[in-house]
């Protein structure tokens, strides 16, 4: 996710390293190179001209205290205007009224239904909430059952009508959800233009009639300038409240991100960084502009942590971690709460200066870890809480009894020493994190 604004936004930046102090002369082609990665990815020219002259007059205004450095203070005043291009702050979503009623729209292949089921599975886990998908995509042939088809696989129930105009669907749905103690109605509309005059008038109706709290604009994050007319032209019909970005997870530039706040004041709420059924994210501005930096996003890492970790558990292993007490059963249990975290990969990508150490194109095979949980339940148990006395005649046994390779349980038995030197380094506050 914007690796590539990352990437070219790093190597301008790194002109600056080691400078005496800011001068116009100093940070001129530092600015020349962030001015044209954001023309390259897609960032509208007016946001592009507004930033650069933001940051331009702070940085050669600003006193270098103490405490940072005149590059470092470059670099946040860098920081510190992206997040303004993004939002500044988080905006949820409307989660008071009941039923809260939520309308999707947007361009037809932009990933509204699909969305449609990740929000549903997001309000579910993270808010305990009750949602009811609704099928309102009465023009795309097979929409209905792809719909049902992700209902069912999440288990929540999906309404639809047969034969029945996108109105009366969705005010039929208010009394199931009603019925039903449904707190939350996700419609899911049909795709289409923002110039067509006579779909756009279908999506006024609704509101009018509907009165959804909620208009969000669901719009494929790889657009590049013609985004913003989608979204102005949607927004002039609908008062949107919203927008979410999809396909953030491929190679998109994401230029759009750091333009539709700007040009359009409408936030963004959402970002699908996945195919997944949880691959949607809340937006917060400054953990995206520290992404962006590669600076981490370790308050997303520790909200996933505390989604699945047992509070009670972690103080424990703390404790252990320590007292020095740290051994291979422990490493296997953290394995496996890792393994709910969701792909690997993506934590790693959240990771302070992963696009510097190349973590953020790791692809890592779910059966790594597999392999691994067969070479340790493959040991005694007093070899597990005692790995150095894994001499050459007992690693051949372990190797046999899990049907890997000696190799594969030297890699294992290094790669706990690392990790159990890193957890006493983050658990003893001794891992400084970048800036």
């Amino acid at each position: 996710m914007f690796d590539y604004i990352g990437d070219r936004l790093a190597s301008a930046i790194k002109n600056i390293k080691g400078m005496g102090k800011i001068t116009e002369e100093n940070i001129q082609d530092a600015m020349r190179e962030i001015r044209m990665a954001l023309l390259e990815a897609d960032v509208n020219y007016q946001v592009v001209k507004e930033f650069i002259n933001e940051v331009k007059e702070k940085a050669l205004n600003a006193e270098v205290g103490k405490s940072l450095k005149p590059d470092e203070l470059f670099i946040k005043i860098v920081k510190d205007e992206l997040v303004a291009l993004l939002g500044n702050d988080y905006v949820s979503l409307e989660l008071k009224e009941n039923p809260t009623i939520l309308m999707l729209v947007g361009l037809q292949g932009s990933g509204k239904t699909t969305t449609a089921g990740k929000l549903a599975n997001y309000l579910r886990k993270k808010h305990a909430k009750n949602p009811l998908l609704v099928a309102a995509d009465i023009y795309r042939p097979a929409a209905i059952e792809q719909l049902k088809t992700i209902g069912k696989e999440l288990n929540v129930p999906v309404f639809s009508l047969e034969k029945a105009s996108v109105v009366d669907i969705a005010l039929a749905s208010l009394s199931y959800a009603k019925e039903n103690h449904h707190d939350y109605i996700i419609i899911d509309t049909a795709g289409r233009l923002q110039i067509d005059e006579a779909l756009m008038q279908e999506l006024k109706d609704l509101e009018e009639k509907v009165k959804p709290h909620e208009k969000i604009l669901v719009i494929d994050g790889s657009m590049g300038q013609d985004a913003i007319n989608v979204i102005t032209g949607f927004n002039n019909a609908l008062s949107l409240t919203g927008c979410i970005l999809t396909k953030l997870d491929g190679n998109t530039k994401g230029g759009v991100a750091l333009s539709v706040r700007h040009l359009t004041h409408i936030p963004i709420k959402f970002v699908g960084n996945s195919e997944k059924m949880d691959g949607l994210s809340e937006f917060y501005p400054e953990r995206m502009a520290e992404r962006i930096l590669d600076m981490g996003d370790i308050m997303s890492i520790v909200e996933k942590v505390e989604d699945v970790i047992d509070e009670d558990e972690a103080k424990k292993e703390a404790i252990r971690l320590k007292t020095g007490k740290y051994d291979l059963n422990d490493f296997l249990n953290n394995l496996r709460q890792i393994k709910k975290l969701g792909p690997l990969e993506n934590i790693l990508k959240m990771l302070p200066q992963a696009r510097s150490m190349g973590l953020n194109n790791i692809s890592i095979d779910p059966k790594e870890i597999a392999h691994i949980e067969a070479i340790i339940s493959s040991m005694t148990i007093e070899e597990r809480k005692h790995p150095e006395i894994l001499k050459a005649s007992r690693k051949i046994r372990i190797a046999n009894g899990s049907g890997r390779s000696v190799e594969e349980v030297n890699r294992l038995l290094k790669q706990f020493d690392m990790m159990k030197t890193m957890m006493k380094n983050v658990s003893q506050g001794n891992m400084k994190l970048p800036f």
